[in-house]
């Protein structure tokens, strides 16, 4: 036994830097045996052991708790044990002088089990008889301090090879963080080795699908679609928050809680659920991952309605994030006056641009209301009765395409069979979460019968009188969805198909001109001029729907909306 560390009091400290670390690689179990024994060697009696999984970089140190420790003097410490230099601090040399010191001024030793800390102290004026501060150092001071800067680059060089790595792998469309809300991560065998993808977490990716489909559709506000997601028992994800200087300590969870708007429109907003990563590593371009989004990037696009938009640019394969500015006109003043509906669906002839509208006033005092365009080198200005007439003449000259029809009534069958399989979806969902209020009532009485407190007993009792609300509720919607008058898809598609065959109905008798303004709008692929309009002139331009469920047909063979005169030969 050395004679100056037997019989002496110390604490040992250990480090991992991180919880995967200290539960599969150094483990903390593995340095305390390492430690013991090298105490027990020494005859060196260990008061207190310290366990740390932090990374020792950071600015605050997590040795400093130990070191504190120590400082104190009724704690009667002689001796501070580590395993070696790299796992007291990989701050460098500066952080490892700093805790040294500390230890130092308290009277106490720093001891690592390799031996490269030693306790000699030199003076060099010890020959003269004299002795002072600054003639006393350490002969290892050197090499400690190499080391501690060694412990630095290895640290850099380790971070620089995963974080480097991580970044590649994202670029490569691979993921490398937590799992967003809705999916879950995976290890999958690639070309580049074991990698990390994303997969539907299905209790949790419903939602996810739902939130879009709803808000594509347009039915509901965003308000109305958290509500009804909150009554199918949507909750936010639940995580475990640790000590910050022992992360395998759990000190409080967090999560479990409802849809807000907000955190509804960030969901939207995601990119990551319709497939494409959009991030730091991604020098925040578009990259398509190796794995399947939640939702389709239609879907996405669709359920932005504008205001952020995937787009895929054909000349470089590469998919694009677009933010569309607000149209001049939707901050026009008057925009939606109901005297000029037409302005932004018919485009002057001279120069394509949307249209103004106004009434001039004559020296009578009597208003002429006409469309216009001016103040760019031109000028155009037509009577708001020509206009009128025109585009009267134009739609009752209209017929559709009868393929087109039933290529139309077709996919909106199909689209009413796929809504109706997801009622069912739906109901298992609300069925979901009525069980999960039952058996967190069931739990809250079971704390009843073992508490005295009242207070704690009239909080737990109000606990499942809201539970029961809650259970309540969402049985009479169970009954409503389970009692709920089927919907005849035969009679719709008859209507559907009776007012496609007579579009001027459809049109011409529709009384709010706006309505009627942005049916006729549909009608066109590209808005036309108002010379297009002239049926006579062969400016006449091909004409297709632009409704996201004629898009979906993908024929391209033939016109939604053809000129009468051209339409195909039908049978008899």
């Amino acid at each position: 036994m050395q004679p100056d560390l037997a019989a002496k009091n110390a604490v040992a400290a250990i480090r991992v830097s991180t919880t995967k670390q200290g539960t599969e690689g150094d483990s903390p179990e593995a340095q305390k045996e390492q430690i013991e024994r090298f105490a027990d060697t020494k005859g060196i009696t260990i008061k207190k052991f310290f366990v740390f999984m932090e990374s020792a970089s950071k600015e605050q140190q997590p040795m400093q708790e130990a070191v504190d420790y120590c400082a104190d003097a009724k704690n009667e410490i002689n001796l501070f044990i580590i395993k070696s230099i790299d796992r007291f601090t990989r701050g460098g040399s500066l952080s490892y002088d700093m805790l040294k010191t500390q230890l130092d001024t308290a009277g106490v030793q720093l001891v690592d089990i390799y031996g490269v800390i030693s306790a000699q102290q030199v003076n060099t004026l010890d020959h003269l008889g004299f002795e002072y501060k600054w003639s006393i150092y350490s002969p290892s001071k050197k090499s400690e301090i190499l080391e501690a800067e060694r412990s630095k680059d290895e640290l850099r060089d380790i971070m620089s090879r995963m974080i480097g790595a991580e970044i590649r792998y994202t670029q490569n469309g691979y993921w490398m963080r937590q799992p967003p809300y809705g999916y879950r991560s995976e290890k999958v065998d690639t070309n580049q080795g074991k990698r990390t993808v994303l997969k539907p977490r299905e209790e949790e990716a419903t939602f996810i699908r739902k939130m879009f489909e709803l808000r594509a559709e347009g039915l509901l506000t965003d308000a109305e679609i958290v509500e009804k997601l909150n009554e199918l028992g949507y909750q936010t994800r639940v995580s475990y928050v640790r000590n910050k200087d022992d992360l395998s300590k759990v000190i409080s969870k967090k999560g479990g809680q409802p849809l807000t708007i907000k955190r509804l429109q960030k969901i939207i907003q995601s990119t990551i659920y319709a497939g494409i990563n959009v991030e730091k590593w991604t020098s925040y371009s578009a990259v398509k991952c190796v794995f399947d989004g939640l939702v389709t990037i239609d879907l996405f696009n669709r359920a932005n309605r504008g205001k952020k938009y995937i787009a895929y640019n054909q000349a470089d394969g590469e998919y694009e994030i677009q933010r569309q500015a607000p149209k001049k006109h939707l901050v026009e003043k008057v925009m939606n006056n109901p005297d000029f509906p037409y302005k932004k669906f018919v485009l002057c002839p001279e120069c394509k641009g949307t249209l103004l509208g106004s009434a001039s006033r004559g020296k009578t005092g009597k208003y002429y209301p006409a469309y216009h365009c001016s103040n760019k080198g031109h000028y155009f200005r037509v009577p708001k009765d020509q206009m009128d007439e025109r585009i009267l003449q134009f739609i009752s000259r209209i017929k559709v395409n009868q393929e087109q029809i039933d290529a139309l009534l077709s996919t909106i069958k199909n689209e009413f069979e796929r809504k109706q399989a997801l009622l069912g979806d739906d109901a298992k969902a609300l069925e979901r979460h009525i069980q999960a209020l039952k058996n967190e009532a069931e739990a809250a009485l079971g704390k009843i019968m073992i508490l005295s407190n009242q207070t704690a007993i009239a909080y737990l009792e109000n606990e499942i009188e809201q539970i029961h609300q809650k259970i309540t509720k969402l049985e009479k919607e169970k009954e409503q969805m389970k009692h709920k008058k089927p919907i005849n898809i035969d009679r719709i598609l008859s209507r559907v198909r009776y007012y496609l065959e007579h579009l001027d109905l459809l049109l011409l008798k529709q009384q709010d001109p706006h309505k009627k303004a942005q049916l006729f709008g549909v009608l066109f692929d590209q808005l036309p001029t108002y010379d297009d309009l002239d049926y006579g002139t062969q400016k006449t331009p091909l004409f297709t729907g632009v409704n996201s469920v004629f898009k979906a047909l993908q024929l391209e063979k033939s016109l939604m909306v053809i000129p009468p005169g051209i339409e195909p030969g039908l049978p008899g």
